[in-house]
């Protein structure tokens, strides 16, 4: 198993374990996992959360009134090609 999606399955079993429900997609460049929040989180589960996807490349919160929270984290599953490891116009 590619070590990414091991990154990508702990970061699931750790939202699980904290009482979520995590949605894993794959994608071309990398998996993502998102998981509902709900507003009762004890601020001991937050941190258990916080260090779950602290594994991941990115994480984020989504938060509106009208849709509540949605944790994401995406772990990716290539390393860039050595010519886009410094972004656009920055090749050589």
């Amino acid at each position: 198993m590619p070590a990414s999606e091991a990154s990508a399955e702990d970061i699931a079993a750790r939202l699980s374990a904290v009482g979520l429900t995590p949605r894993v997609e794959q994608h071309a460049h990398l998996t993502s996992i998102e998981a509902e929040v709900p507003e009762s989180l004890s601020a001991e589960s937050w941190r258990e959360l916080l260090e779950a996807v602290a594994g991941a490349d990115r994480f984020g919160l989504f938060a509106n009134s009208l849709n509540g929270r949605t944790l994401w984290a995406a772990v990716r599953t290539a390393a860039p090609a050595t010519g886009d490891v410094r972004g656009p116009g920055h090749q050589r």
